[in-house]
């Protein structure tokens, strides 16, 4: 695990900052050893995140190092993350496995908070609430080394909820369960789809019956990010409203539809 210790500001001896690719909608942002990244209102319950992550032993996360300037300090992981189009060492048996037993063990890592129920997340609790979801648990969240997933990042979107919410977006992403014509997608046969759907899962642990509650959030979980950015962009975020009319809702419509189509694989295969 490469995470640096407290900033030495290697590289950027003069102050300069280095912007990172796959930002999203937030511009984050390179100082030697560390990463800056915007304050948000939820950045503190964040912050408790990060900190219990780290008192639990759970190194697969950056640190919390303070702020500045209205931007939150966290540690530089080395690595690659996983963006679009997907390097390599994302794709592969290995990264599809540690990938898997590293969200198990971060969710592990969250019992003990999550039955705290703390508040000042971004988004509200889903019930029945088991862990701290990292709500956007995917190949460009997660940093790879080796042809493994080593860390995972960007926990913005984290919530109290079930394990099954972050498995399903989980299986979304990196099985991948997408259209033919989804861009993103790199396998494309729905057999192929969901074996590796099903190795994912073996990987976390999951019981039949747990396979089977993953499964049947699918719908749900991805039905709830294009309400998520439809909303947003009515509410005035130019970001999403870029994204909508960029046609990424018309494209996770169409992923509804694929996996509607094979319900019927996912269930044969997947859960068994």
């Amino acid at each position: 695990m490469a995470i640096a210790d407290p900033p030495a500001e290697r590289g950027s001896a003069d102050g300069r900052e280095e912007v990172l690719e796959g930002g999203g909608t937030t511009v984050v942002t390179r100082v030697g050893q560390t990463v800056r990244r915007p304050l948000r209102p939820w950045s503190a319950a964040v912050h408790r995140l990060l900190e219990h992550l780290r008192a639990a032993g759970f190194a697969g996360a950056p640190r919390i190092l303070g702020t500045d300037g209205g931007r939150e300090i966290l540690d530089y992981i080395e690595g690659e993350v996983g963006n679009y189009p997907l390097p390599e060492q994302a794709r592969g048996e290995r990264a599809l496995a540690s990938a898997a037993r590293l969200l198990r063990s971060y969710h592990d890592a969250t019992v003990a908070l999550a039955d705290q129920r703390p508040d000042g997340w971004q988004l509200p609790a889903i019930e029945p609430v088991e862990v701290v979801c990292h709500g956007d648990f995917a190949p460009y969240n997660c940093v790879f080394a080796g042809g493994q997933a080593i860390a995972m990042i960007d926990f913005d979107a984290a919530r109290l909820g079930p394990r099954a919410w972050d498995l399903a977006y989980a299986l979304y992403r990196f099985s991948p369960l997408t259209d033919p014509t989804n861009p993103d997608g790199f396998v494309t046969s729905p057999r192929a789809q969901a074996e590796r759907a099903r190795r994912f899962l073996d990987a976390y642990g999951c019981s039949r019956e747990e396979r089977a509650g993953v499964v049947g959030t699918l719908d749900a979980r991805l039905r709830a990010l294009v309400t998520f950015l439809r909303e947003a962009a009515v509410a005035g975020d130019r970001s999403f409203q870029r994204h909508i009319a960029e046609g990424h809702v018309d494209l996770y419509l169409r992923d509804l539809d694929h996996m509607a189509r094979n319900t019927p694989t996912w269930q044969q295969v997947i859960v068994g």
